[in-house]
């Protein structure tokens, strides 16, 4: 019997702020890659990012890098009002879309719920299974609903503080 092949996907401004706002911690992507990869091979790993271009940043990409995703950066777009924004949904959808077929289950680590249909997308069209991973009380209803697995993101995927 061959090993199960995934696609892994990381919201991580997404990822970063619903830990925070739940349990003032921080996603251990050490674990979680442990935790999805095990018994598995990996087709793909990419962690969605936004390029601040300080020190920090760059060590967490770097931390990413070492664990095994490729890092794909945004830079931060400054609105004339001074908001800032640095959506990757269009970018994550259309890799999710386009990797769906190479692989026998997509793992999506996000809340939003706009990737719902890109879900039932992918599981109707490539018979992909799918895998999503949020905090619970932050997550979509219709995202966890179209996920064949959701898994909580709690203290076991959280860094100690």
């Amino acid at each position: 019997m061959s090993l199960e092949k995934i696609s892994i996907f990381v919201d991580v401004q997404n990822i970063y702020y619903t830990c925070r706002q739940a349990y003032q911690s921080s996603f251990d992507y050490n674990k979680f890659w442990a935790e999805v990869t095990r018994g598995r091979v990996v087709v793909n790993a990419f962690a969605y990012a936004t390029d601040r271009g300080d020190e920090k940043q760059m060590q967490f990409q770097n931390i990413l890098r070492g664990i095994g995703f490729t890092v794909k950066l945004k830079p931060m777009l400054i609105r004339l009002d001074g908001t800032a924004k640095a959506d990757w949904d269009v970018g994550i959808a259309l890799d999710i879309y386009e990797e769906a077929e190479k692989c026998d289950t997509v793992i999506l680590a996000s809340g939003d719920g706009d990737f719902d249909i890109l879900l039932q997308r992918i599981k109707n069209r490539f018979n992909t299974k799918t895998e999503v991973y949020g905090v619970t009380q932050l997550t979509s209803d219709l995202l966890i609903k179209e996920a064949d697995r959701f898994i909580a993101i709690d203290e076991k995927l959280l860094l100690r503080k």
